[in-house]
């Protein structure tokens, strides 16, 4: 294998988290201005052209108007209010088929080329399975606010985000799997390996509970800080009945239990940036851990500020995008300071 055909793997792996990172946006774009449920139908051939005349845009808003949503939330809703719904839903799905094209059609040519390592295949063939299987979930969750709901699963919605994150930790990490190998890497410290990846797991856990945030929209209420509801745990936390379907289903929860992920990973961040300016391993690693703590506290910043404004599109989805800068930069962190080079 050459150098070469690891290099053209590596640019599509490059791209093809880019494409991941846009369509988390989309979706975050598409969330936050209500959306998602505005293409009640999943066609995923013929539904790539939009509506072109009168009558397919009469069927379309039709088939909006008989749903929960559309009748509670969006009552009274009119055709040009249903179009700037139904455009952002569309440029998502479009976008949607669009990463799975990048991470299918490039996958197949290269392996056809014999440009990728008999190591990586394996991992690599997932791509176009989770781009697949996403494309389903997709569907799955937009169809939980068809019948009943007013708004879509959240455990559909996270499951959604899942595995967008999946996708995105196999191109990241088996792109630097396939960098070249730097002479001067040090090692870090087993501990400071394990904080590491402690923080790495902090970080995907305190990113997956956004999504339930997201989904029930605890980020429009108790829009102060530090406090909530002038109380440490705020009033309303428990809901009679729901059991251990409290953390998940009740607003309240979801945002305490995100504010606490949130602040707990930004001050083990920020304590592994401390330990590794007095620690013996190599400048990359450093580096890797300082732009770590250095995102995660424009993280926090942005979190806050979405809080407060009770999360508008722009200032949330900025904050859902850091959110994968952060994860990033964790991701390199841990890779660095492995002991032995993947290979």
């Amino acid at each position: 294998m050459t150098m070469t055909s690891d290099a053209r793997v590596r640019r599509w792996l490059h791209v093809s988290a880019g494409a991941v990172v846009l369509a988390v946006a989309i979706g975050g774009i598409t969330r936050l201005t209500e959306s998602g449920l505005s293409i009640t139908e999943w066609r995923p051939v013929s539904g790539i052209l939009p509506p072109t005349t009168s009558a397919e845009w009469e069927r379309v808003y039709n088939g909006y108007l008989a749903i929960p949503e559309a009748q509670t939330v969006h009552v009274g809703i009119t055709m040009h209010q249903f179009k700037a719904l139904f455009w952002w839903e569309w440029v998502h799905r479009i976008l949607a088929r669009v990463v799975g094209l990048v991470l299918a059609v490039p996958y197949l040519v290269l392996l056809a080329g014999g440009h990728i390592r008999k190591s990586l295949r394996g991992r690599l063939a997932l791509l176009p399975v989770l781009a697949a299987a996403q494309g389903v979930l997709g569907w799955y969750m937009v169809k939980s606010g068809l019948e009943v709901r007013t708004d879509v699963s959240p455990y559909r919605l996270t499951a959604h985000l899942g595995v967008a994150l999946i996708i995105y930790v196999v191109c990241i990490w088996t792109a630097m799997d396939l960098s070249p190998r730097r002479v001067e890497n040090i090692p870090a410290q087993p501990s400071l390996q394990r904080g590491l990846l402690f923080g790495l797991t902090l970080t995907l856990v305190t990113v997956l509970s956004g999504g339930f945030v997201a989904g029930l929209d605890a980020g429009k209420i108790l829009n102060s800080f530090p406090l909530m509801g002038g109380q440490v745990v705020p009033p309303g936390y428990f809901t009679d009945g729901l059991g251990w379907r409290n953390a998940f289903e009740n607003p309240i929860a979801a945002q305490f239990h995100h504010r606490v992920l949130a602040l707990t990973t930004a001050t083990h961040l920020l304590v592994l940036a401390a330990r590794a300016r007095r620690a013996v391993v190599s400048a990359r690693v450093q580096q890797a851990i300082r732009a770590a703590g250095l995102i995660v506290v424009v993280q926090v910043v942005l979190g806050i500020t979405t809080l407060l404004m009770s999360v508008p599109v722009t200032i949330g989805v900025l904050h859902q995008v850091t959110a994968l800068a952060v994860l990033t930069a964790m991701l390199v962190a841990v890779h660095r300071a492995q002991r032995v080079p993947t290979r």
